[in-house]
């Protein structure tokens, strides 16, 4: 896999998992002492993004927050795979060019 579409793939893991922690987030508004998900992303050396998911330090909720994490979530999903089907198209024409 070229570095590129790690670091997309990378990506898309992040975004999925911000999908995940805002929809738990969510579906427990009304839980009584629930203490919300929150994910922490950071690069790596490659460039690549891991992330870290935690509970925020006190209960209570903050659906402005999902709802838009949910939003900004869903589009760097799609732009890491744009990303990641350009990486692909780039090899495919690679291959060609050489084979």
């Amino acid at each position: 896999m070229s570095d590129l579409s790690a670091v997309s793939l990378s990506g898309m893991n992040a975004a999925q998992a911000a999908l995940d922690a805002s929809a738990s987030n969510l579906a427990n508004l009304s839980t009584p002492g629930y203490r919300r998900l929150q994910v922490d992303p950071s690069t790596t050396a490659g460039g690549a993004v891991a992330t870290t998911l935690r509970q925020a330090s006190r209960g209570g909720n903050a659906l402005e927050t999902d709802l838009v994490g949910q939003l900004v979530a869903k589009n760097a999903f799609l732009a890491n795979l744009a990303a990641f089907k350009t990486s692909d198209k780039m090899m495919g024409s690679l291959l060609d060019a050489t084979g």
